[in-house]
């Protein structure tokens, strides 16, 4: 199978969450919450995190909102996966904050 995109697994990962979002009746913030939960409890790293901070900001949720699902969920996946999680979106800002600084340092 061939693909003209030089970029198939990221392509395809894009697909995957359009189609997704487009199936899904929860509003926005909503489904960021919902997948940041999901997100712990699969223990992702931080990568996976950083792809929905700007989705995140978009729907407008606080820092607030994303500790109260680590909390909601700590009894559920352990605290294990909570403080990974916890550890993991601290590492995917410092990222989004890395990019933005270099985006910022290219255009002056």
């Amino acid at each position: 199978m061939s693909t003209a995109s030089g970029t198939p697994v990221l392509d395809t990962l894009a697909a995957m969450t359009v189609d997704s979002i487009e199936r899904c009746g929860l509003a926005p913030d909503l489904l960021i919450l919902t997948r940041i939960a999901a997100l712990a409890a699969a223990d992702a790293p931080p990568i996976s995190y950083a792809a929905h901070i700007d989705p995140a900001m978009k729907a407008g949720l606080t820092a607030e909102q994303l500790q109260d699902v680590l909390v909601a969920i700590a009894p559920i996946v352990g605290t294990a996966r909570v403080m990974t999680a916890a550890g993991n979106i601290a590492t995917a800002f410092g990222i989004a904050i890395a990019v933005a600084d270099a985006e910022i340092g290219s255009q002056g």
